[in-house]
């Protein structure tokens, strides 16, 4: 991840909120992505379904889920569950995106920088 594009706090369901993106993996390498929340319960969860934003404003979904759950640890931090579902995948996605498209070390790693994120 490289940072927020829109800058708007999240607020609700539905809301889209997009960010430029590097991935070694990408043809690209950097991109843009726009999210729709799907589930937004602070502090508690949250979770949005990545896509794309065409030149006309229109979005489209692959149809797999990032949600992260949240809870209070017992040292007086916070406990994190990553969850990944691609089970929603479109075919279209499906036929240019090998599933699972990240393996646990990425989602391990996804985890690391949040916790960098939230402490800095």
């Amino acid at each position: 991840m490289c940072g927020s594009l829109d800058g708007e706090r999240l607020t609700t369901s539905g809301q889209v909120f997009r960010m430029s993106m590097y991935h070694p993996n990408h043809p690209d390498g950097r991109y843009e992505i726009a999210n729709q929340v799907r589930e937004l319960d602070p502090p508690r969860a949250i979770s949005w379904m990545p896509g794309t934003e065409d030149a006309g404003g229109r979005l489209s979904f692959g149809g797999w889920i990032w949600r992260y759950d949240l809870a209070p640890a017992a040292d007086g931090g916070t406990e994190v569950r990553l969850t990944y579902d691609w089970a929603g995948a479109t075919p279209q996605a499906r036929k240019v995106i090998e599933f699972p498209p990240f393996d646990v070390a990425h989602l391990e790693n996804s985890l690391r920088h949040l916790a960098v994120l939230t402490t800095a």
